[in-house]
């Protein structure tokens, strides 16, 4: 509980007093302009007080993560589900923590529009040569 008392933390009570009166303040504010027949001000009275809320709860979440990390414990993290596997192509290697690369087969729509031919050639040499500029590109550049 000392940890909290700490300058940072002292700003950041500060901060969080000062937003919620602050949101507060303003949604009795448009409280007053809604009696004065400001039809709009109806939902910013709502609004603001739902913002000061939001502070509050913020800053209760990181007082409590603060805690914990006091008290060594460590934050529960959120079980992930993995991702269904891609189909892996036959004598491809497995490297863990790389993604996969497949090559696409041309079809024969490809061949049929030269332009898009081509344009799936200059991407394909741009894939193989990573660090090329277009400029470096030995082809016709499709436009």
């Amino acid at each position: 509980m000392k940890g909290l008392w700490t300058p940072a933390w002292i700003a950041r009570h500060f901060v969080a007093l000062v937003l919620t009166a602050g949101c507060l303040g303003l949604g009795w504010w448009q409280f007053s302009r809604a009696a004065e027949g400001n039809s709009v001000s109806w939902g910013y009275m709502f609004q603001w007080p739902v913002f000061g809320g939001f502070v509050v709860f913020i800053w209760y979440r990181e007082v409590q993560v603060a805690r914990r990390r006091a008290r060594g414990e460590t934050e529960p993290v959120a079980e992930e589900t993995p991702a269904p596997a891609a189909p892996r192509p036959a004598g491809a290697p497995i490297v863990p923590g790389r993604p996969v690369r497949v090559t696409a087969q041309a079809t024969a729509a490809d061949d049929a529009d030269p332009d898009l031919s081509a344009y799936n050639d200059y991407l394909a040499w741009l894939n193989a040569h990573p660090g090329a500029r277009p400029a470096d590109y030995p082809g016709r550049i499709p436009q």
